[in-house]
């Protein structure tokens, strides 16, 4: 096997950052060019002291500001090659059906971290009742128990915890935290959210932007059920996986073929850009092997695209839902405790907070200790059970395929929606009665916070070129790497300590490439023509091989052949 590259390649290291879901806190890692995404995601879990990695992900933006989730197979190197710092977002990948299935509490503390930014972005789609529970159940989780001495006038108003707060909800909120909540302990109100959240029929769903084949903007939202269509804020159309034969695309079309009773339908829906047609493609692919896979060994080579795509295949990673559910063996080792950090932001400061304090060296490979939030509401009691608090949600049935003849491929020639607009757009519809004080807001574009970290990264460097990291060539210690960092929330930069893989030069591969082509073309006409081989018999009679030879190789050999007379 040839390998291009220096001997040397292999004591290379490369510094990234992988950002928590708690906005305050990050990872500092190190890798090599021959590790896979799993390390570096199993890595970040034993940092977390978590166990159960299969529903979790490492989520990067490259500079095209496209979103990746960081494949486990491949080199981290080839999927990062091109940036510069490197920066992950650590996040749930696969939203369990059923977050009580999992074994250990730490781990479903993970998704109510998840579920809490989903909210505060408007993922988590709810209605006015629904957003003012769940806000109640942050409060509660974050304050203790209603303290009129210290929680005074609208206290929720300083806080932000939804992305469209109103004094209508506030309102509600705090009326359900003083008289509903009272006694109940963070993992008690913890489970509770996970109860509600779980059955928002937006639960998991992190939406994408496309138009359907009449040029309307629409949202697909890919979860463990399916594929989501939202429309304003309605969601028009729900296809289960059983009902999906097939999953596709094209350039800019995204194509779903579906088997529904006993008919075939195909449905296009447009995306902004290329890449973010395969993006959204390959979370699909990803979705409906997890969720439906019997087993990771039955996974096929899945391939995408048409003519024009050049066949993108892609090879699921990792085990299914169903082998996780299966392996009943219970964790070895005591339920590990769950150091929660106050996560809530001031309405006066940006949504989400940026990390401020700059890493410097002294302090880019410390071990900081997770800060515990200390209950500013006192001492909790224990309560009763909470089930009882909300009663029902009322969410919009989803209709079925009685108008998917509607939904038809969009034709490549339609407009699209220019990235600069989608980037700021915000769901709106003049049918909202229900969603009057809370809507759905759009995803496309990355979460604020980690807009703002690579800005806040890139910032930094072009202020401050000294401090720009090169490839190192001596192997750092595992003590120099190992714990997280925990940041105040204002809005300074970070220093991009931060290793940048070797990029690839298009120039220097495609001359040496276009040479080695040339001479062998060059050879192999000189064969064809000059030998008696029967092989060649055939083609050397083909019209345009004649007429090559007798108006360009035959005068061209002459000439040569002239010249080399004249010396001998």
């Amino acid at each position: 096997m040839l390998k291009f590259g220096s001997k040397h390649d292999s004591n290379i290291v490369y510094k990234c950052t992988v950002r928590l879901l708690e906005d305050t806190e990050i990872l500092e890692c190190e890798y090599k060019p021959h590790h896979k995404g799993k390390y570096l995601l199993e890595y970040v879990c034993q940092q977390l002291n978590l166990v159960e990695q299969d529903y979790l992900g490492l989520r990067y933006v490259d500079i095209q500001d496209q979103r990746h989730w960081l494949d486990l197979g491949k080199s981290i190197c080839k999927q990062v090659k091109d940036l510069d710092p490197v920066l992950f977002s650590f996040r749930v990948k696969f939203y369990p059906p059923d977050p009580f299935r999992l074994k250990e509490e730490i781990t479903r503390y993970q998704i109510f971290l998840q579920l809490k930014r989903d909210l505060l972005h408007g993922r988590l789609y709810c209605a006015t009742n629904e957003a003012a529970m769940l806000a109640a159940l942050i409060l509660q989780g974050e304050l203790g128990d209603h303290d009129p001495e210290i929680h005074v006038g609208n206290y929720m108003s300083e806080l932000k915890i939804l992305l469209k707060q109103t004094e209508t909800i506030e309102d509600k909120a705090m009326e359900i935290h003083q008289k509903q909540l009272k006694g109940q302990s963070p993992s008690q109100v913890e489970n509770t959210f996970l109860k509600l959240a779980c059955q928002l029929d937006t639960y998991g769903v992190d939406p994408h932007p496309v138009k359907d084949h009449k040029g309307t903007q629409l949202y697909l939202g890919i979860n463990y059920a399916g594929i989501l269509t939202i429309q304003g804020s309605r969601k028009t159309h729900h296809f289960r996986w059983p009902d999906i034969q097939k999953i596709n695309y094209e350039g800019k079309m995204f194509i779903i073929h579906l088997n529904y009773n006993d008919k075939k339908h195909t449905v296009g829906f447009k995306c902004p850009t290329g890449a973010a047609c395969r993006h959204v493609w390959r979370c699909a692919i990803e979705q409906m092997l997890f969720f439906t896979l019997p087993a990771s060994s039955d996974a096929p080579t899945v391939s995408g695209g048409g003519f024009f795509s050049w066949g993108t295949k892609f090879k699921y990673t990792g085990r299914t839902e169903k082998e996780i559910l299966e392996d009943s063996g219970s964790p070895t080792r005591e339920e590990p405790s769950i150091q929660r950090t106050s996560s809530l932001r001031r309405k006066a400061s940006s949504v989400p907070a940026t990390p401020s304090t700059p890493l410097q060296p002294h302090l880019g490979y410390s071990s900081l200790p997770r800060s515990s939030h200390s209950d500013a509401g006192g001492s909790r009691m224990e309560s009763s059970n909470s089930t009882g608090l909300l009663s029902g949600l009322d969410g919009n049935p989803s209709q079925g395929y009685s108008d998917v003849a509607a939904l038809e491929t969009v034709s490549e020639d339609q407009e699209a929606m220019g990235a600069s607009k989608l980037r700021t757009t915000v769901l709106k519809d003049d049918s909202m009665d229900r969603f009057s004080d809370y809507y759905f807001r759009d995803s496309f574009e990355h979460s604020s916070s980690e807009s703002q970290l690579i800005d806040s990264y890139r910032g930094y460097e072009t202020t401050n070129p000294s401090h720009r990291s090169s490839r190192s060539q001596t192997p750092l210690s595992h003590t120099q790497v190992d714990g997280r960092i925990c940041l105040p929330n204002t809005t300074h930069s970070l220093q991009a300590n931060v290793k940048k893989p070797r990029k690839f030069n298009v120039v220097g591969a495609f001359i040496p490439t276009l040479i080695i082509v040339t001479i062998f073309v060059l050879i192999a006409t000189i064969i064809m023509l000059e030998t008696d081989c029967e092989l060649f018999g055939s083609l050397r009679n083909i019209p345009e091989m004649v007429s090559l030879r007798y108006q360009f190789y035959e005068p061209i050999k002459q000439y040569f052949r002239n010249k080399i007379s004249i010396f001998f």
